[in-house]
């Protein structure tokens, strides 16, 4: 089955091809970050117009260089949410209507569900069931993956996420966005043992999640110290994060009694969270299993490969019909 997958859920447009025998064939990616730079964070409206502009030429992209055919289509996937209406909307409008002049299925795939299934697209992806930490945007959560479709929440965050206490870290920092590249290149440089920052609920006893206490701790020292430590404050920083996603989900493996952990979501591709992680699961017994940093991101690829493994079993013809759902939860998907 040759799918192709639209996203479109926040501030990146992502168009690729995916064949069930063959793998992924093809996959292109723009980037709005540059636009929304100057306004220090996703400006929606901008978003959703640029999405318009990029869809179409990726689209003829991602066909040239697999060599495919609109024709050749068995199906279409997207990202149906979470994320901002306005963009889903971009996204879903051109796959339901191209779906329907090609008399062929389309599936909304959820975002989440496509991050959590990313790292099978890779030449060793995991078996089920495993557990999956997911620190994408504004989620943080843990959950039990028995199948696709087959999804138990063990925790989440209360309320900052993990992605997001980056973000705004950088920004009391001075540092541009997207923040959470920028801090970790900074606190590279940063001695971590210099400050102590709190811990939030690392001992709590369940596997939930908050940063919004932490965000404070880095905004009380940043106003006591100013900027001249910024690096260290950086390091001191990323070192707590990394300790409560590290022991939660380490927890949550052995609450489950699976022996693999799967990372999704652009966190997951944070150099020290890999290798703490690594390190210590493996320790342990557990294998951890990432996407390949290009996939850590909003891609198209992670939906087109979630599309496929509903399109499987759901081959309807599409009609023009449809719906985005900018707050989807996760959980309440049904299972393939």
């Amino acid at each position: 089955m040759l799918v192709l997958g639209i996203e479109s859920s926040c501030d990146e447009t992502g168009v690729a091809l995916y064949d069930s025998v063959r793998g992924l064939l093809a996959h292109a990616l723009y980037s709005q970050i540059a636009m929304h730079n100057d306004y220090g964070g996703v400006v929606p409206e901008l978003a959703s117009r640029d999405h318009i502009r990029r869809v179409l030429p990726l689209t003829r992209q991602v066909l040239a260089e697999s060599g495919c055919t609109l024709e050749a289509l068995d199906g279409i996937a997207y990202t149906q949410g979470p994320g901002l209406a306005g963009a889903l909307l971009v996204g879903a409008g051109m796959a339901r209507a191209l779906a329907f002049s090609l008399n062929i299925p389309a599936v909304g795939v959820h975002h989440l569900e496509g991050h959590m299934l990313s790292p099978l697209i890779s030449d060793t992806p995991p078996e089920f069931p495993f557990v999956a930490l997911l620190v994408s945007g504004g989620h943080t959560q843990l959950m039990r993956v028995s199948g696709v479709g087959r999804y138990t929440l063990l925790g989440e965050t209360l309320d900052d996420a993990a992605g997001e206490a980056f973000d705004k870290t950088a920004q009391l920092l001075g540092l541009g966005y997207p923040g959470g590249p920028a801090l970790s290149k900074l606190a590279a440089a940063g001695d971590a043992s210099r400050f102590t920052l709190p811990r939030p609920m690392l001992n709590s006893g369940d596997f939930d999640f908050s940063f919004s206490g932490l965000k404070t701790a880095v905004l009380t020292l940043v106003r006591k110290q100013g900027l001249d430590q910024a690096a260290d404050i950086a390091a001191a920083f990323q070192v707590v994060a990394v300790d409560v996603l590290v022991g939660k989900s380490l927890a949550a493996c052995a609450h489950s009694g699976v022996t693999r952990l799967v990372v999704a979501g652009g966190v997951g591709a944070n150099t020290h969270l890999r290798e703490r992680l690594t390190r210590e699961a493996a320790a342990r017994g557990i294998s951890v299993f990432y996407p390949r940093l290009e996939f850590c991101t909003d891609n198209g690829a992670m939906i087109a490969y979630a599309g496929a493994q509903r399109l499987a079993t759901h081959r309807k013809t599409s009609d023009l019909t449809f719906a985005v759902k900018p707050r989807w939860e996760l959980a309440t998907l049904d299972a393939v």
